[in-house]
């Protein structure tokens, strides 16, 4: 197998991590920038490095559930990682022009069996792995939503004898539980990047044991790194100000619940969307104010772009496998 075949994916691999990355930094300092918890620079640098370690930590279970068990073993070939994630990276890229806070995961789930139904078949994609991805996808928004409701309830009664004083501990509080939640962002979905890399790894012959490398583990750290540090700007400002006005209390309660499902998902391998459960939770915990108080039709129009997600980026992998395959073959 050519060696300019593993520079590819590589190379898609860093493209799609530093846009992780870019959807990653979005969801993580949205809240703190916007309840003035930290400035917009020092809540990036903080967000990066976080983000950097989650890659490190946490165990190896995603990366697994994307190498082994999505993909039937004929259909892991170079065609199919570099167009599952030219998939991901043509959607993801598209949303971020449009300032839609989709689903980078959701994009890459799509792109894979999006090339392997067009180049295998539906048999070649695992059922069980597939349905596991999907409920984790899925089941991990509504989970947001409702932690982010509950958790902003608790902490009105905790604090409802409490001075005006309090937000300062609870901004403080936000910057820490902002460290966990990117630590657990970067476990899950920088377990992605690794599970791709190693995907390619053994579609061109470089790695015959399974596992997951140190470089790997330091490359997705990285790429997923860079992108949050330089940021998606419009992203940030969709998601900390268009719903509602966010207040500490709010940005605790989101993140308090951001990071009890992405952290929950990254241990048991489910790979969920960071900023889809981000979202969710921000959405959440303004409705334990008053329901009326949440802007619905921002969220609908983020869902809209959710539900748009998979069929596409589907698409895309799939006339990113006929084209790739032409083209290398």
């Amino acid at each position: 197998m050519p060696l300019w075949h593993i520079a590819i994916i590589l190379l898609l691999a860093l493209i799609y991590g530093y846009l992780n990355g870019q959807h990653g930094s979005a969801s993580i300092v949205a809240t703190i920038i916007s309840s003035r918890a930290l400035g917009p620079r020092q809540a990036l640098i903080l967000a990066a490095l976080a983000i950097s370690l989650g890659p490190f930590l946490f165990g190896v279970a995603v990366a697994n559930t994307i190498a082994e068990e999505l993909l039937a073993p004929e259909a892991r070939t170079v065609y199919v990682v570099i167009a599952g994630l030219t998939g991901a990276i043509v959607w993801s890229g598209l949303t971020l022009a449009f300032r839609i806070p989709s689903s980078i995961s959701q994009a890459l789930i799509g792109g894979l069996v999006g090339a392997v139904w067009i180049g295998f078949g539906f048999d070649a994609i695992r059922l069980p792995g597939l349905l596991k991805t999907l409920v984790a996808l899925f089941l991990s928004p509504v989970l947001g939503l409702i932690a982010g409701f509950w958790f902003v309830r608790l902490f009105y009664l905790l604090s409802s004898s409490a001075t005006p004083h309090v937000n300062v501990w609870f901004k403080r509080g936000q910057v820490l539980v902002s460290i966990l939640m990117a630590m657990a962002f970067g476990a899950n979905d920088g377990q992605k990047i690794m599970g791709m890399v190693v995907l390619g790894l053994f579609a061109t012959g470089f790695a015959s044991a399974s596992g997951v490398p140190l470089w790997v583990m330091a490359f997705s750290a990285a790429t997923i790194g860079v992108g949050t540090l330089i940021g998606g700007w419009r992203l940030i400002h969709a998601l900390g100000g268009k719903f509602y006005k966010i207040r500490a209390i709010h940005g605790f309660g989101a993140q308090m619940a951001s990071t009890v499902v992405i952290l929950g998902a990254a241990l048991l391998g489910g790979p969920v969307s960071g900023s889809q459960v981000v979202t969710s939770a921000i959405v959440g915990a303004g409705s334990a104010d008053r329901i009326q108080q949440v802007r619905w039709s921002i969220a609908r129009q983020i869902v809209v772009g959710w539900i748009l997600t998979l069929p596409l980026s589907a698409l895309i992998g799939a006339l990113a496998y006929r084209i790739t395959e032409s083209l290398l073959s």
